[in-house]
């Protein structure tokens, strides 16, 4: 016991801070925010061997983030702009988080997950599909440099590339749902 002691003030005098600011972003007010901040720290403090959590940050972000999506399934919030994620369009966005130049334990697992979901998507879209978008948009091909390559009619291209933006972002949108509990 006097052992896990320290690890939990060093732990919380680490992500203290950093995490409470994560939190605020994501909550309307200081005071949800310093209640799910206190549950983060009483669910590690619950933690029988803390040394046994491989990535103490990575664990306190995910149980940060259910604590959110717990308060948020009480209460939904009217509209997806109050997550601070939606584009210019009015459409989900994943790019602030692909873009943040951060490497904290929050941005690399949004990273990773978003990266997983988007290989599964690409993966379920049949292969003219996937292969226009990958040429297109992966390695900046041109639809005449695809034409060219494949023999294709260029509006054939464009839409089967359409098709697949269509899937994946109905499936990223998906996922992207899920984390904001919209």
């Amino acid at each position: 016991m006097s052992q896990k002691k320290p690890n939990i003030i060093q732990t919380v005098t680490a992500y203290s801070k950093q995490l409470l600011g994560f939190i605020r972003q994501r909550v309307n007010t200081d005071e949800d925010a310093e209640d799910i901040l206190q549950d983060v720290w009483y669910q590690l403090s619950s933690v029988p061997e803390i040394e046994a959590i491989e990535q103490v940050g990575s664990w306190l972000y995910r149980v940060a983030r259910n604590r959110i999506i717990d308060k948020y399934r009480k209460q939904k919030p009217d509209f997806l702009e109050d997550y601070g994620y939606e584009d210019e369009d009015g459409e989900f966005s994943f790019k602030e988080i692909l873009l943040a130049d951060d490497n904290s334990p929050e941005t690399t697992y949004l990273k990773e997950l978003f990266w997983e979901q988007f290989t599964i998507a690409l993966e379920e879209l049949p292969e003219n599909q996937r292969q226009v978008f990958v040429w297109n948009e992966l390695e900046d091909e041109t639809f005449q440099q695809i034409a060219d390559r494949t023999g294709e009619n260029i509006k054939t291209l464009i839409s089967r590339k359409r098709y697949a933006v269509k899937h994946l972002r109905e499936r990223l949108e998906t996922v992207y749902r899920e984390f904001v509990n919209y």
